[in-house]
Formats: C-alpha cells, structure tokens, sequence
C-alpha cells in the first residue's frame, strides 16, 4: 500500500501523532497540538492548539480550573483557526475520548466548517482498551493508505514477550494501586488496569475500559495495596515526585503496605501511560521492570520510571 498523495496531516493530540509517525508518516504532518513532543523530528510543525489553563499549578488548582471550564460548557484547549487555514490539511487527526486530554470533537468540527479553502476529514480515535489502540492504528493506516498491519503485529508481538515472561511469578498477585492524579486522588482506568495484569499484578480501583474514578483516603488504606504507582495524566518523572510529595504528609499514608514495604514508584505518565498509542508498549514493559524486576529489564529505568523517596 502507498500514501494517498498529496496528504497534509495534522495531529491534535500526542498519540495520534506518535501513530503517524509509526505509520511512516511523518514528512506527511504538517501540524501538531501544543502537547505533541514526540518523536522529536516532530517539533518544527506549525502548533495548531492552546489550553486555556497553565499546567504550572499544583495538581489541585488544576482539577478546579479544568471543572470551571467544563462546567461553563467551554474546551479545556482552543484550535488556532488561522494555522489550519494556512496548512490546507486533508486529514486531521483527534479523538472523542476525554475532553480533558485533547481538542473535544465538537470544537474540531466547527473549526473544518469554518474553513474556506480546504475540507480535510477527520479521524477520530476512541480508545478505552488496548484492542481499541491497535484498532485506532488499523483505522488511521486504512484511511491513509498505509500497510498497518507490520506495524501492529510487532506491537501485539513484544506484548506477548512481556506476558509470557511475567506469567506464574508471584502468587498471590501483588495489589497494585495506578495513581493518576493526586488532587483530588485517581486511580487509572481504561487500559490501564489490563496493562498491570498483563505485567503481572492485580489493579485495585481502576476498570478496563472506563474512565479514571476518584478514591478517598480510607477506601486506599482499606484497598492496602503492595505497590503504588504513580503516572500522572502530563506530567513527567521530576514533576511527578513534586506533585506525589505532599501524600506523604497524610496522617494514612504511613499505614499503606507498599510504603511500609518500599514499593512506592514514579513514572513519566506523560510520555507513556497517558497516551493510548504505541508507546503503551513501553509502558508494560515499565509495569513488568516494577513488579517483576528480577526477571525483567527493558533499560526504562530512571527514564520511564524510578524510586518515589
């Protein structure tokens, strides 16, 4: 299969971006979101979006700013209308997953309708498992032409290595709690928790394929997990440690197994965790270096993730 040509691509959300980029088509985007930062080949594109917050706050005064604006029916993030009517695209990249994530399908449609001299379609991803991440890579490789099967099979491939690898390590599984956000407390969802099974743990909280869900204090001591993993939805390793210090403060986090245990860990959620693309891979690979790290060792190790002391 070739590329349709000419084609003008532009990603308004990181793992759409890193799709195209696995796909071979990276010379083809010709625009990207304020948040896309990978591959770094990427950087030079002309940024399409803006979020109407700073990501600068503590986790606390973020969740409020995004609640407002929700709230008062407005996008989280804003579409440049003047740079995506100067590329002229013929594709835009989204999703209709999380109005938090990303540009809300709605507001990408009224943007294309306001355009005058272009009428790009639009790929929308919806992922909430990770068949709907191979499904989303199929779905962008068909509309644009592109041999995606190769691409999803090794994929699928060093998912089977970890599984194999982490299989019948440790009985009972360990309890491990997915923090997602601290302020308020957040425990993974969606394709997180499948992830930690596939690595060889037992997720408490989280629910494949549904949305993150808020945790109170006593239900986490009452879970008692052996492991807390904290992965943050934009944030990487230093702003992780930041943001995870002020839990130690709590009057409860003393009496948690895995801090008694010394099995508290951060990682990288923005580069990994956080984006439902092909990079989810290498989020496994981190889950199976943490929960199993006699036996695996993918090199992640103080890039993807470390200690939380």
């Amino acid at each position: 299969m070739t590329p349709l040509a000419p084609l003008r691509l532009i990603s308004l959300l990181p793992s759409a971006t890193e799709i195209i980029a696995c796909l071979g088509l990276t010379d083809r985007l010709v625009g990207i979101s304020h948040e896309c930062d990978y591959p770094p080949e990427i950087k030079d594109r002309a940024v399409c979006t803006s979020a109407r917050l700073s990501i600068h706050q503590p986790s606390g005064e973020i969740h409020q700013e995004v609640d407002k604006l929700l709230a008062a029916a407005m996008s989280i993030y804003e579409i440049n209308l003047d740079v995506l009517t100067q590329l002229q695209p013929t594709h835009i990249i989204t999703q209709d997953q999380c109005d938090v994530c990303a540009v809300s399908f709605p507001e990408v449609e009224k943007a294309v309708a306001k355009l005058t001299n272009s009428h790009p379609q639009i790929i929308s991803l919806q992922p909430d498992t990770i068949a709907d991440v191979w499904a989303d890579i199929q779905r962008v490789g068909e509309t644009l032409n592109v041999d995606w099967q190769p691409i999803v099979a090794t994929l699928q491939k060093r998912v089977k290595i970890c599984q194999t690898q982490c299989q019948n390590l440790q009985s009972p599984l360990p309890k491990v709690a997915c923090i997602e956000w601290t302020d308020p407390l957040m425990l993974a969802g969606n394709w997180i928790p499948e992830l930690v099974e596939m690595a060889g743990g037992k997720p408490i909280g989280g629910v494949t394929g549904q949305h993150s869900p808020r945790i109170s204090w006593d239900e986490l001591v009452a879970a008692d997990p052996d492991t807390i993993i904290f992965m943050p939805c934009g944030f990487d390793l230093d702003r992780t440690r930041i943001e995870a210090q002020p839990l130690t403060k709590h009057p409860q986090w003393q009496q948690l197994a895995a801090v008694k245990q010394d099995r508290v860990y951060i990682t990288d959620g923005n580069a990994y965790f956080n984006r439902p693309g092909p990079r989810l891979v290498e989020s496994l690979e981190i889950l199976t270096e943490i929960l199993n790290p006699q036996v695996c060792n993918y090199g992640h190790y103080r890039t993807g993730w470390s200690e939380f002391s």
